[in-house]
């Protein structure tokens, strides 16, 4: 399940419509992430991420500099449910095309897993899997 993935993750970052691109690729830098999402409020408004980031460099050139985040947010924003299972999400984002995916727990969000996330969950599965096999054989 999905939720179980943010146990120990960093801490959300979020923005608001108004803030600057120059502020938003700071946090993405000092927080090594690819996005942050976009809030009115506790309502999610959009994401911003490393590829919104490149798409309006080529859309606004030097100019980008002047954006904020309502200028190159993608929205509206999918989410998913903190109940989903890790395969279904996979298949979302793979399908989807995009790298980040909001995750709500009765309504109200609790974190932001990316691809690298979910993947990472996958091989750690694979492998407890197959350390049990391995130990089922042996006994």
């Amino acid at each position: 399940m999905l939720g179980s993935i943010l146990v120990g993750k960093k801490p959300l970052v979020t923005v608001s419509r108004e803030t600057p691109v120059s502020h938003i690729i700071a946090l993405l830098h000092e927080h090594r992430i690819g996005a942050v999402l976009v809030l009115d409020g506790e309502a999610i408004a959009g994401l911003v991420s490393e590829r919104d980031i490149v798409r309006c460099m080529h859309t606004h050139g030097k100019g980008v500099h002047d954006a904020t985040a309502a200028d190159m947010m993608s929205a509206p924003v999918v989410t998913v449910d903190a109940r989903m299972s890790v395969c279904d999400a996979m298949a979302i984002m793979t399908d989807r095309r995009f790298r980040h995916l909001p995750v709500l727990d009765h309504g109200q969000l609790i974190g932001l897993v990316s691809i690298g996330d979910l993947v990472k969950r996958r091989i750690e599965d694979a492998e407890a899997e197959a350390e049990s096999l391995k130990h089922y054989i042996a006994s």
